[in-house]
């Protein structure tokens, strides 16, 4: 009997080898319908895998996961590809991969897609649909598949089959007239394609690299129903009116520029945002014990070898020469900064946990096409720090730091779930020692999430350690990879760092890499398109306009305001020669969360006219309580 270790911890036995497929339909008929993919101790494989030998099994939907959706997603590019090789027959096919948010495809062709092109394309993938065609997997020798390639003129596919390793396994999935190099999974046929939509098209270049050509790329989507389709335009066009680029330069918060690509311009406004977000996170820590210090921009090649980041990173650094024709680099993250500053001095076992924490800006050399305003950028401000444990430490200092994110994003509503993210191909260093963090990790994400509830990604850890990714979902069910908490075996090992313990020895110390808001660039874009600008009161970069009826009012108004300035508010006067109420809707556009009208009456009994941008006209209130309100709501974080 084969034995087969369920996600609810049940065990199912089977007499015989089975598929995935044949094994959810013992479960379940309703499960077979849905199932897209199996998860056999972890990976993720094919429904045609046959399972031979004990295994835990997970059988993944649409619905249950996000692997579910990417092999959905995934048949349904090959039905992209298809569609595209019958409506422009000479073009060529290069990578086509399932995303976190739909999938895409590029083509080698002539000239970019048109709108008429996109329609004809979709409206070709809804007959492919409607024939169902059954899907085929096979595997081939690489001679063999090269030569198919070859037959078949795709140059592309020829060179990636070149790079695969010697002892890989070469898969194809046929589909009709159609064949594809593919890994895989996929669904039995495409009739279990119900809605598609394109999204967009752009210019790619072949693997990322400027260097080569460049390619087109078609984005789409599709859902087992109608309505989710529907459900997800809607989103879109909401996400379109949040979109943090928009509303950064229409609120005066940031921008960027064709000469400094990936590097924004901060406005006094998003500037004063920073600020307070970075006093905010200065606060927490301060009270928790961490030593905020700062490090240099530019560093030797020797130090990012001995880390091993110019192994792993090079090619993501912007690395220069100095006078001396020594090669330098600017710092793509701030932890050899953080491991000198500890080697500076002789340690002892009473001094840990040791923690150093930096907003040091860092610099890394992304690609132009992976830009993405403040989501992908090449410089930023890191919210680091870099703790230095000893083994018996490991449990305490991670659930401190978690409790440091409830705080940090609890004042904005946000919530919340762990992953952990393990050891991946390119790993540095031992594996018995990978497997102990591992282990602590697990432990650790056990106890604060209940035993095996939650995700596990498996290759997508650090290459110097394992880590639990902190990751949220805002207001429109988007889901954002925040902070990440790393345990690290290998670099204090690499630096020779050392403690003296209580019985006198030497010992190695335990680095914990970790961030919480990830950085304080990428977070500010996040929480504009969560809150669609209108931040919350204490975090506003203006809290409070005043706004005088005419210019015989414009003195009391400067009188609130400075009044309000007393206080710590933000505030600005608007004295310009127009309306009231053209007054009142440019403020509303700038998402003000209070306006102040004054005029004779407000003048004459030290009050103001307040307007809530939440709320509307609340009346007239006098002057010293409504300091008072708003004093207290943001001191408290009000949301």
């Amino acid at each position: 009997m084969i034995k087969l270790t369920l996600k609810d911890g049940s065990v199912k036995e089977i007499e015989k080898p089975m598929s995935i497929l044949d094994v959810a339909k013992l479960i379940s008929e309703g499960l077979a319908r849905m199932a897209t993919c199996g998860e056999v101790d972890g990976s993720v494989k094919d429904l045609r895998y046959v399972i031979d030998k004990d295994c835990s099994l997970n059988i993944l939907t649409f619905e249950n996961s996000l692997e579910g959706k990417k092999a959905y997603w995934h048949t349904t590019s090959h039905i992209m590809a298809q569609a595209v090789k019958r409506l422009f027959p000479n073009v060529k096919l290069a990578i086509g991969p399932a995303i976190d948010d739909g999938f895409y495809y590029d083509f080698d062709v002539e000239k970019p897609f048109t709108d008429e092109d996109k329609i004809k394309i979709e409206e070709e993938m809804e007959k492919i649909i409607k024939e169902d065609l059954s899907i085929e997997r096979f595997e081939l020798p690489r001679k063999d598949a090269i030569k198919l390639m070859e037959e078949k003129d795709e140059n592309y596919k020829v060179e990636l089959i070149h790079d695969l390793p010697e002892d890989a396994i070469i898969s194809f999935y046929k589909q009709g007239e159609f064949t594809d190099l593919c890994a895989g999974p996929h669904l039995l046929s495409t009739g279990k394609i119900k809605s598609v939509k394109i999204l967009s098209s752009s210019g790619a270049y072949w693997r990322g690299n400027e260097k080569n050509k460049m390619l087109q790329r078609i984005y789409a989507i599709s859902f087992p129903k109608a309505s989710q389709l529907e459900e997800y335009i809607n989103l879109i066009e909401e996400a379109k009116k949040r979109d943090h680029r928009k509303l950064g330069k229409e609120l005066e918060l940031f921008f960027f520029d064709e000469t400094a690509p990936g590097m924004a311009y901060w406005m006094p406004k998003g500037l004063k945002m920073m600020n307070v977000l970075i006093d905010l996170w200065r606060k927490e820590h301060e009270k928790r014990g961490y030593m905020e210090f700062s490090g240099p921009q530019l560093n030797s090649s020797e130090l990012w070898k001995t880390s091993g980041h110019w192994d792993h990173y090079k090619e993501d650094m912007f690395v220069l020469t100095d006078s001396d024709g020594k090669e330098q680099a600017l710092k793509p993250m701030n932890c050899p900064n953080a491991i000198k500053l500890y080697a500076s001095k002789l340690r002892s076992y009473k001094d840990l946990p040791l923690r150093f924490n930096d907003i040091d800006v860092i610099h890394r050399n992304e690609k132009s096409g992976q830009l993405n305003g403040l989501f992908r950028v090449r410089m930023f401000r890191q919210d680091d720090s870099h703790n230095f444990i000893t083994e018996d430490q490991i449990g305490a200092e991670i659930k401190n730091i978690i409790e440091i994110a409830k705080k940090l994003y609890g004042l904005f509503g946000i919530d919340f779930e762990l992953t952990l993210s393990t050891r991946p191909e390119d790993y540095m260093g031992d594996i018995e020692l990978w497997n102990k963090a591992e282990a602590n990790l697990r432990d650790v994400l056990d106890e604060l999430c209940g035993k095996g509830q939650y995700r596990v990604n498996e290759g997508d850890g650090a290459f110097y350690g394992p880590k639990i990714d902190i990751k949220m979902k805002d207001c429109l069910g988007r889901e954002w990879q925040m902070g990440t908490v790393q345990v690290d075996f290998q670099l204090p090992l690499r630096f020779n760092l050392s403690y003296i313990d209580a019985d006198g020895e030497k010992k190695t110390p335990i680095l914990i890499h970790r961030a919480l808001f990830g950085s304080f660039e990428r977070f500010i874009g996040i929480i504009t398109e969560h809150f669609a600008g209108a931040f919350p009161t204490w975090l506003a970069p203006v809290q409070v306009k005043v706004l005088p009826i005419a210019d015989s009012h414009i003195e009391y108004a400067n009188k609130v305001k400075e009044e309000l300035q007393k206080a710590g508010v933000r505030v600005e006067v608007d004295d310009r020669e127009e309306k009231i109420g053209y007054k009142i809707r440019e403020a509303q556009l700038q998402k003000v969360p209070y306006m102040l009208v004054v005029g004779d009456k407000e003048k004459q009994s030290n009050t103001v006219g307040v307007r809530s941008r939440k709320d509307g006209d609340i009346g007239a209130q006098d002057l010293d309580d409504f300091i008072s309100k708003i004093k207290e709501e943001i001191e408290n974080y009000v949301r």
